[in-house]
């Protein structure tokens, strides 16, 4: 709507010799629905006053011929506004438009995206710390998807690394004598002895290089390692798997570190070929530094002088085979803000090598904070397990309403993911934010649950489709009409930007209008066109809640 009312202004702007495209911009003034600010800037190019343009241009856009296909009004405001209420008829036609669109207003795309997000470490339970990529990454991957993308999420699981040699140590000593085709643990077992041995580590040398050495060997294929080493990832990923599925998380790849390494050899001779591998103390480095660099840029350490490789040696082993195998136009990496660096380093050494020409782009977050604006706790301190996190979620919501603890276990459960999704997607993703379970979870305010309560209250009304006339009814028929036609620019805000907070805090603003309307306009009271109008908006609002809750990830309960 407002490129329209823009083209159209323009073309009078011009006509009047005032060579620029005004800017229109949503207005807070009531009754206005936009306004015009460039007056002043017009005035000082042409030595004149803002009154004396502002009053012209009202008269010469009022005298147009269409004027109420487009304007309801439109007048000038000292010392120097154009303000601007648009017609019922041009609200009613965007409407329509919108309804019959089924990418809600955006510009299809048909790009290739790889999304890598999740990244947890094998043999060890997942824990607050991993909620943000993959509810992140999950929305961001249906919005991608939404916009006509085909996407390739991977979970890329830290499957090789110290934690690994640490486990495989901690179960030979525990299991000496024993066959290792015979030994058995699980979840528990892998739980407690990783922490274990990664303490005994920091206390003792000898461990920490044992632990080093196992990882080592077991980084080039030593059999026995890979017996054990298996075993663990199949424990570990099998739980890993359970709690993903309960967020509605998925993937289409279950690649880890270790799936880079078959990649290793044929990688190491295209870098030798490109003339780019360095000895340094030993070590094979690329230089990554460069001219206009505000900080120190250490050189990308690609093999360590025993022979080893990092997490960064796999990550850019694994966007080469990601080249190799999909040919995609971007690859996106959702995790912490605090690797910025790991990843500047790896982006710059794969464009250094030419190994990837498209795109590749970090999307860091901040972290999940308690009331006390810290990292978030277990009340001894730990780490907190997303397990336990969705059982106090669950247990405060259930203790909020009586009837809620007879609730159906699938609607509580769909509750339960809006009430920790929403928590985290409302915010900017690159800050940290404050998670209260108890605010979170109640159904009024800027909640999941409030979501959901809002498309349940409307649904209850709707049952066939109905059509629009061209006729507003009053203030708070139009502010959720006007409310509805934000879903375009709340949906590009998010794509351009990779951030879904601009949907869900559309989702709450649309569902305070929402409810505004409803309780406003009775329809039992009212009959024909007006109560036709009514349930024809309605349906669309429901239509755009329900397909924004999808895109981040959040799905209807049968009742609440």
């Amino acid at each position: 709507m407002i490129n329209e009312i823009t083209d159209i202004l323009t073309k009078i702007f011009n006509k009047e010799g005032y060579n620029i495209i005004p800017k229109i911009t949503k207005s807070e003034i009531e009754g206005v629905d936009f306004q015009c600010n460039d007056l002043f800037k017009l005035a000082k190019e042409n030595h004149t006053s803002p009154i004396e343009i502002g009053e012209k241009l009202e008269q010469k856009i009022n005298e147009i011929s269409d004027f109420s296909n487009y304007f309801k009004k439109v007048t000038f405001s000292k010392p120097g506004f154009l303000n601007i209420t648009v017609s019922d008829n041009l609200i009613c036609k965007y409407l329509k438009a919108l309804n019959n669109d089924e990418k809600l207003g955006i510009k299809e795309s048909h790009q290739t995206i790889v999304l890598d997000y999740g990244g947890p470490n094998i043999a060890k339970p997942l824990h607050v710390g991993h909620l943000r990529t993959a509810i992140i990454g999950q929305a961001l991957n249906n919005l991608l998807k939404f916009e006509g993308n085909k996407t390739i999420s991977d979970v890329h699981l830290g499957d090789i690394g110290l934690q690994m040699g640490q486990v495989i140590y901690g179960i030979l000593e525990d299991f000496k004598g024993q066959k290792l085709e015979n030994i058995n643990f699980d979840l528990n077992y892998l739980n407690v002895t990783y922490p274990k041995i990664s303490s005994l580590c920091k206390e003792d040398e000898k461990v920490k290089e044992k632990c080093e050495q196992i990882t080592k060997e077991l980084q080039e294929g030593n059999e026995d390692y890979k017996i054990l080493w298996k075993k663990i990832c199949e424990v570990s990923i099998t739980d890993i798997k359970r709690i993903y599925k309960y967020l509605s998380v998925d993937f289409d790849l279950w690649y880890g570190e270790s799936d880079a390494y078959k990649y290793f050899d044929e990688l190491t001779e295209y870098l030798n070929n490109q003339n780019i591998l360095k000895r340094d103390e030993g070590a094979l480095v690329i230089d990554v530094k460069e001219e206009n660099d505000k900080i120190e840029m250490p050189p990308f350490i690609y093999q360590k002088s025993n022979g080893a490789y990092l997490y960064s040696s796999s990550d850019l082993a694994t966007i080469y085979q990601r080249q190799k195998d999909y040919k995609p136009d971007e690859i996106i990496y959702i995790a912490d803000s605090r690797q910025a660096l790991h990843f500047t380093e790896v982006f710059r050494a794969a464009k250094k090598a030419h190994i990837f020409e498209g795109k590749l782009k970090h999307v860091g977050y901040g972290t999940v904070n308690g009331k006390d604006n810290k990292p978030f706790k277990t009340r001894s301190g730990g780490a907190f397990k997303l397990d336990d996190l969705i059982k106090e979620v669950e247990e405060t919501f259930v203790s909020l309403r009586e009837e809620n603890k007879n609730m159906d276990k699938e609607d509580l459960d769909k509750i339960v993911n809006s009430i920790i999704k929403f928590a985290d997607l409302q915010n900017d993703l690159e800050r940290n934010y404050i998670f209260d379970i108890q605010k979170f979870s109640e159904v009024n305010g800027k909640t999941g649950p409030y979501i959901l309560y809002t498309y349940l209250r409307i649904n209850k009304l709707l049952s066939e489709s109905h059509n629009l006339s061209n006729h507003i009814y009053n203030e708070k028929d139009k502010n959720l009409r006007m409310k509805i036609l934000e879903v375009t620019n709340a949906l590009n805000n998010s794509l351009n930007e990779l951030k879904p907070h601009y949907i869900a805090n559309y989702l709450y603003e649309l569902s305070v209008s929402a409810n505004d309307f409803y309780e406003t306009n009775h329809l039992n009271n009212i009959s024909g066109e007006e109560k036709e109008d009514y349930l024809y908006i309605l349906n669309l609002t429901n239509r755009v809640i329900k397909t924004l809750l999808n895109i981040l990830g959040i799905y209807l309960p049968k009742k609440m």
